[in-house]
């Protein structure tokens, strides 16, 4: 399969059995995607062929593979947002009562609820999608395929923006269906749950087939060492903090009615600050409010000791503040745009001349940056969107070094990434504090904030709740503030 006269997938040869769940990994762009997409007719392949049953089908598109029982699974789920439920689930053959009046409603609505009941979800029929959480609507992707007597189930990335809870209740419907005789592809770059869930590992690297394995016969440093090609020291090694330099970031006592309420801390430059907490603890908020794209309702945030008013994010940026965001497609990216368009966005302004971009300087910076940051790419040219999630990320990063910041908010910067990139990405991370920047980090992968991070934030239902050093931090007591079960850093009860 090929790209741009760039081949992604080569020669890769894959079984999937009725009753089991096979796992496919690899790094962002090693082709794992592209291969579900071709088994779904997403794709056409180049070369070799794909078997149903021992017998070759050329598959035009999904809507033909839907059609033989092959249906794919989206990390985003494509659904019809302004559609209810049991409309999406039955898009494209709803059942008719008769020609003249149309399609049968209820029958609709009653087949969609068995559905739904046969997975085990509790979702009403005639719910508007759009007011579904991710977890649901992928719940209705699922009941849509199922709609189609689906055999084989290809899911591509479907836990990436799911809550721990969300993913255990998935898997309790992945097993279900496995015990019904599906043959199940789960794509994913979250090892643990491959261990947890997976028959069989097909691990890919640089669109190749390296290696197939049983899960209960090899680990996670082997799994590791296949899809990167090399070792991966799954430890941060820490840096040398700069404790005497005076505050870059102080904020005391902000607050946005309804979001987060008296937050105060500082970040020191060569410091890395980590901010904790569950989903809904206010942890973004805060960061979206030190960068203008919300306002505080009261409360201050300084800047090297001075009072500042942020009304937008320019404001912010001219103050050397950048910030990532957790969602690179929709407010990090302009997905069609080019690579070079996406990461001189933020520096137009010092790349134009009377109005006019000078675009050999554009294409020379962003090549520079993104094999800086060693993304894999065919040229600046191309596409975004053509790229896997951790080389958007990377352009992402790009974008907001070009700006040349003082203090660089990360929120969630290796979420859907995988292990390769995360290390990566970390090590950039390490080499920018080691340069004088101020970080400000936002993770709920609490192992990776606590390797990064001089001190972490803990925050609860919109209140900070604890401060730890990096030497009284841990898992136990991060969690125990996050919960609201506030302890001292020698683990008793305040």
């Amino acid at each position: 399969m090929a790209f741009g006269g760039q081949e992604v997938v080569k020669g890769v040869d894959i079984e999937l059995h009725a009753g089991e769940v096979h796992a496919i990994v690899g790094e962002n762009g090693a082709g794992k995607s592209t291969v579900a997409k071709l088994i779904a007719g997403v794709h056409q392949p180049t070369a070799g062929e794909i078997r149903l049953n021992g017998k070759a089908v050329h598959l035009e598109n999904p809507r033909q593979a839907i059609h033989l029982g092959i249906a794919l699974i989206h990390q985003e789920p494509l659904t019809f947002p302004d559609l209810d439920v049991a409309e999406n689930i039955f898009v494209g053959h709803q059942p008719i009562r008769n020609p003249l009046s149309g399609i049968d409603w209820n029958s609709m609505r009653r087949s969609a609820k068995a559905i739904l009941d046969e997975l085990g979800v509790s979702i009403d029929p005639k719910a508007r999608v759009s007011d579904l959480s991710v977890a649901d609507q992928q719940m209705v992707e699922l009941a849509c395929a199922l709609s189609h007597d689906a055999k084989v189930l290809l899911m591509d990335e479907t836990t990436a923006s799911l809550t721990p809870k969300e993913v255990a209740e998935l898997f309790g419907i992945v097993r279900r269906l496995k015990s019904q005789g599906k043959a199940i592809a789960f794509v994913s770059h979250h090892l643990d749950e491959i261990f947890e869930i997976a028959d069989r590992i097909t691990v890919m690297r640089d669109g190749e087939k390296v290696g197939e394995l049983i899960p209960s016969q090899t680990t996670i440093d082997e799994l590791i060492r296949l899809m990167v090609g090399r070792s991966v020291d799954a430890s941060v090694k820490t840096h040398q903090t700069v404790i005497d330099a005076p505050p870059l970031l102080k904020v005391e006592n902000l607050t946005r009615t309804g979001q987060f309420r008296n937050v105060s801390f500082e970040v020191r430059p060569g410091e890395i600050v980590g901010l904790a907490g569950l989903v809904g603890a206010g942890r973004t908020e805060v960061c979206r409010t030190i960068f203008g794209i919300d306002q505080p309702s009261s409360g201050s945030i300084q800047i090297d000791g001075k009072k500042i008013s942020v009304r937008k994010p320019t404001d912010a940026m001219e103050l050397g503040v950048a910030f990532v965001p957790e969602d690179r497609q929709h407010e990090g990216l302009l997905m069609p745009m080019s690579i070079e368009h996406n990461a001189t966005l933020a520096i137009l302004s010092k790349l134009a001349k009377f109005g006019w971009v000078d675009r050999k300087r554009e294409n020379k910076l962003a090549r520079e940056f993104a094999e800086k940051l060693q993304t894999a790419f065919r040229n600046v040219s191309q596409p975004v969107r053509e790229l896997s999630g951790g080389n958007q990320q990377k352009i992402v990063l790009a974008k907001w070094l070009l700006t040349e910041p003082r203090l660089l908010i990360l929120d969630e910067p290796t979420r859907g990434v995988d292990v390769g990139a995360k290390d990566e990405v970390h090590r950039l991370i390490l080499q920018l504090v080691d340069q004088g920047l101020a970080l400000l980090v936002v993770s709920s992968d609490l192992p990776e904030l606590l390797a990064l991070c001089d001190r972490v934030i803990v925050m609860h239902e919109g209140s900070v709740i604890q401060e730890l050093n990096r030497d009284e931090a841990t898992p136990e007591r991060v969690m125990q503030a996050a919960t609201g079960q506030v302890t001292s850093a020698k683990g008793g009860p305040i």
